[in-house]
């Protein structure tokens, strides 16, 4: 009688694919945290305005909340859209100088939506350091992709006057997520301008961070009016809310409306989240200090990076990253912060490149005197753990 085959196993490659990824270093785990953050002081998350746990935005969400409940019951084109979306579309609208507004659930969508639509039948040019969202955008287009290296906008236009194709746009994030520098925005619009293509900014490190009020980065280089200019933002980072919104001419928001599958098909944001990001607007405009706080904490945390010998950037938002090599080494710097009453983030491959593990940084408006003190005190036990290793 003939041996039975064994049945494969359809899971053990993924069992595979995660010892390699445990042998290098590279195993994510996800760790829940308490309402008090453990007792750290965070530089890990995006709340730079210190906004997510303001009473205003909490207020204001609980009462969207009481009178609309608790989903927005569909997606915008059937029952998502409530006088709340409206009002926040008008409110980012005259915040940031924008001829149109659409908010979506979350930044990734945003940019899902403005990168894949409109870089239909077109060439698409992205820049090297681009959020994962913009490069899965990228593919979502079908569209014929070149990714230019970080800001070279010589390569930029290089590949727009080369092109076949008769429509092109160039994408780029404002402030890159991970290195905190600024992308050269005026260069790169003159390109787009020279050969006739569209420019998509994202500008999710930059609103309410860049700017004398912080009104982003597309903003602060005087191209808030320029009709080939589109911005993506996200609320979840300096508004303390959650979702995402692009902002640009009538016609691209249309667009997005009538083609946009990420805005199409998606159940639209939560009223909760709709009105506390109206409030963090709106406290934006009454404390415009707020901006300039988290942009003078971030350059004093790189300071002290490196008076303690520590590399890093020179920030041009609230991202800091300390750069320290091999992801074990990164890993283990987290812990030590985290010992020395500091939440840190860990960025490793394929976040950074290969050799780039780093410790990401994120400075907040409200971090005190005090705070500064025992952040120096763990980046200089990272600096001393660095030497030993």
């Amino acid at each position: 009688m003939p041996p039975m085959e064994q049945t494969p196993d359809p899971l053990a490659r993924f069992r595979t694919a995660a010892a390699t990824r445990e042998a290098a270093g590279l195993r994510r785990v996800l760790r829940a945290r308490t309402p008090d953050d453990d007792g750290l002081i965070d530089l890990a998350s995006n709340d730079y305005l210190g906004l997510a746990r303001d009473e205003r935005l909490v207020e204001a969400a609980v009462e969207a909340t009481r009178a609309w409940g608790t989903g927005s019951t569909g997606s915008r084109l059937v029952t998502g859209s409530t006088a709340l979306h409206a009002r926040l579309e008008a409110r980012l609208r005259a915040f940031t100088d924008a001829r149109g507004a659409l908010v979506f659930s979350s930044g990734y969508l945003a940019n899902l939506a403005a990168v894949a639509a409109l870089g239909r039948d077109a060439l698409v040019v992205s820049e090297a350091g681009n959020h994962a969202s913009i490069v899965d955008a990228c593919r979502l287009s079908r569209s014929r992709v070149v990714v230019a290296p970080h800001r070279d906008t010589v390569a930029v236009e290089k590949a727009l006057a080369d092109r076949d194709e008769e429509h092109a746009i160039v994408v780029t994030d404002a402030i890159f997520s991970v290195d905190g520098d600024l992308a050269p925005l005026e260069e790169l619009h003159a390109a787009t301008v020279r050969q006739g293509a569209l420019l998509i900014v994202d500008e999710a490190h930059s609103i309410g961070v860049v700017g004398a009020r912080g009104q982003g980065a597309v903003h602060a280089a005087g191209l808030a009016a320029e009709p080939g200019v589109v911005r993506t933002i996200t609320l979840s980072k300096s508004l303390g809310s959650q979702g995402g919104a692009v902002l640009g001419a009538p016609e691209v928001i249309q667009t997005l409306v009538d083609t946009g599958r990420s805005f199409i098909f998606d159940t639209g944001l939560a009223p909760g989240s709709v009105a506390a990001a109206l409030a963090a607007v709106d406290i934006l405009h009454h404390q415009p200090e707020l901006p300039g706080l988290v942009r003078t904490r971030a350059r004093e945390l790189a300071a002290m990076a490196r008076d303690l010998g520590l590399e890093t950037g020179d920030p041009a938002g609230a991202v800091v990253p300390i750069v320290l090599g091999p992801p074990e080494t990164a890993l283990r710097a987290a812990l030590v912060c985290a010992e020395h009453g500091v939440r840190a983030g860990c960025f490793r491959p394929p976040s950074v490149p290969v050799g780039r593990s780093c410790l990401r940084l994120t400075a907040r408006a409200n971090l005190s005197s005090d705070d500064l003190a025992v952040i120096r005190g763990a980046l200089t036990a990272v600096a001393e753990m660095k030497v030993t290793m």
